[in-house]
């Protein structure tokens, strides 16, 4: 009996924590599975949106969650200048593959350290009212700092595959990552929809790094454990694929959480990507791919 319930639990915690990774992961999905770039930083752009979430809970008590949303405009904003000055330097010279995966690994680095320098190393952490708190029936105890995150990542990744299926410059993001010839034979400029992908992409990390701080304190440097999490996601669901991506990262933290609850947390990274692996030998093109 006990075991059941610690099954249960197990299951239903790594599918919130499921929902958190996909909030992460959409927006590399944008990027590398419909724009091919290898934009190795989300991560990092993830961690600058915990901080933002941090510094206006900190000084205007605003809700963390409610300040991801916020700034969505203002990481949009800055993704389309970071396309361009990608695409003036790179991608216009025919030079993004490697030097283009230099280039973000740089800006990664810069955030990083410009986050140490201006507010150290320290943890940092929000409040809101919902941290700290649980729901449940039973035996099954969820804690809200994890079900409200869940129910965020769910919202945006619902909305960002409506945008793509049902707006025209959705389904021209789409169009462009599989006929760029065809798209300008229809009067539309690639370049022009490509920037907008990619800021929805950087756009997608304010919220995903207001559900991070939200579920535990962050520092500068942790944004390099989800790298390999968030492309393993993207390439599970299959490259491109919002829904593909959103069931991998539920299938990958419920691995994850079974693993922590009956083997031990060392073991979730190594089981979680010995999953992927096997499901790649399986179905190489993922789960959603085309």
């Amino acid at each position: 009996m006990f075991e059941h319930q610690l099954f249960v639990n197990a299951v239903l915690s790594g599918l919130l924590l499921g929902g958190f990774y996909a909030s992460v992961s959409v927006g590399l999905t944008l990027a590398f599975g419909q724009l091919n770039i290898v934009n190795i930083a989300h991560p990092a752009f993830v961690i600058l949106g915990s901080y933002t979430a941090y510094i206006t809970n900190l000084l205007l008590g605003l809700d963390p969650i409610a300040s991801g949303v916020l700034f969505m405009p203002v990481f949009f904003a800055g993704g389309i200048v970071l396309y361009r000055i990608y695409h003036v330097c790179f991608e216009a010279r025919g030079d993004e593959s490697l030097r283009g995966l230099v280039f973000f690994f740089g800006i990664m680095f810069v955030i990083e350290v410009g986050l140490i320098i201006a507010y150290g190393v320290d943890y940092r952490f929000v409040e809101a009212a919902y941290i700290g708190g649980t729901v449940g029936y039973g035996a099954i105890n969820l804690p809200l700092r994890m079900v409200a995150p869940f129910m965020a990542a769910l919202a945006l990744t619902l909305g960002l595959q409506l945008f793509l299926s049902r707006t025209f410059t959705g389904r021209a993001i789409m169009a462009v990552s599989q006929d760029q010839i065809a798209v300008r034979l229809m009067g539309i400029n690639p370049i022009r929809i490509k920037q907008i992908a990619f800021g929805l992409a950087i756009m997608t990390a304010s919220l995903a790094g207001a559900l991070l701080i939200v579920i535990g304190p962050v520092e500068p440097s942790m944004g390099r454990q989800y790298i390999g999490r968030v492309f393993a996601i993207a390439v599970l669901g299959g490259m491109g694929s919002v829904p593909g991506t959103l069931v991998a990262a539920l299938i990958l933290g419920i691995a994850e959480s079974l693993t922590a609850t009956f083997y031990g947390p060392s073991w979730a990274p190594a089981v979680a990507f010995g999953l992927l692996l096997g499901a790649l030998a399986i179905r190489p093109q993922g789960l959603f791919g085309r």
